[in-house]
């Protein structure tokens, strides 16, 4: 069976843990050289080392994706490894607070959407001249479910990953002619180890949190992985400026 995508250089932001870690592994197998960025060098590290001893080939980048300069370095570097990047996942986001949105302080606004929606914005910035003179490539970005149907007492997630959703759809408009598909992953409520960490302290949040899906069951890391492998591999070829929800129905529930 062929690999989908094969000799491609891969950039994954956030790919020490969870939906990056999967996203990163998958990359790999199939058959993409992969740069794993991230700011915990250990645990982009041990992406690094489950890819090389799987058979494949990784690099790990340390880049705090929030700052300018630290993400055009990410670039470079990635670029100086591996050569022109061809696909790309800007996995990384934080959530910060939570409560009443009147109760939100400007600083836990604002920095809110520098984890989810201006690193992205960042990232992109630094990959598209790249793609641009490579002659196209791919890129997505990994939203969430909340910014479609809003979060109650998360409204600044909430927000900032539809600003996520805007962007991809106009940087899409403005990139389709050159070669460049722009696409976004919308995940439900995915077993991460974030979300496991929840179900230590309030076991009861487990089912009520499979109850959000119609499938009445939380989404695994690789099914977030596998959308985003597909939109970034020639099969996707004819689609750009989407939002592609993973969530079991839980968008449609």
């Amino acid at each position: 069976m062929s690999q989908l995508l094969l000799d491609k250089v891969g950039l994954v932001t956030g790919g020490g843990m969870g939906i990056g870690k999967a996203i990163c592994l998958a990359f790999a197998r199939e058959g993409a050289k992969v740069i794993v960025a991230d700011f915990n060098t250990d645990a982009g590290q041990q992406t690094v080392n489950e890819i090389s001893q799987a058979g494949g080939s990784a690099h790990f980048v340390f880049s705090d994706v929030s700052q300018e300069r630290a993400v055009q370095q990410m670039v470079n570097e990635a670029v100086a490894h591996y050569g022109p990047i061809d696909i790309a996942c800007n996995s990384a986001a934080l959530s910060r607070g939570s409560g009443l949105i009147h109760e939100y302080s400007k600083e836990v606004f604002d920095e809110t959407f520098a984890m989810c929606t201006t690193n992205t914005w960042l990232c992109m910035k630094a990959l598209l001249p790249v793609m641009l003179d490579n002659g196209g490539g791919s890129i997505v970005n990994i939203s969430s479910n909340a910014s479609l149907r809003g979060h109650a007492y998360n409204t600044a997630y909430a927000a900032a990953k539809g600003a996520v959703n805007i962007l991809t759809k106009s940087s899409a408009a403005e990139y389709g002619k050159r070669g460049i598909r722009i696409n976004a992953v919308s995940p439900g409520v995915i077993r991460t180890p974030g979300v496991e960490k929840l179900f230590v302290d309030q076991p009861e949040m487990e089912q009520g949190l499979k109850k959000s899906a119609v499938m009445n069951r939380l989404g695994e890391p690789n099914e977030i992985a596998e959308a985003v492998v597909f939109l970034c591999s020639d099969r996707a070829s004819f689609i750009t400026g989407q939002v592609l929800s993973v969530d079991g129905g839980g968008a449609v529930k």
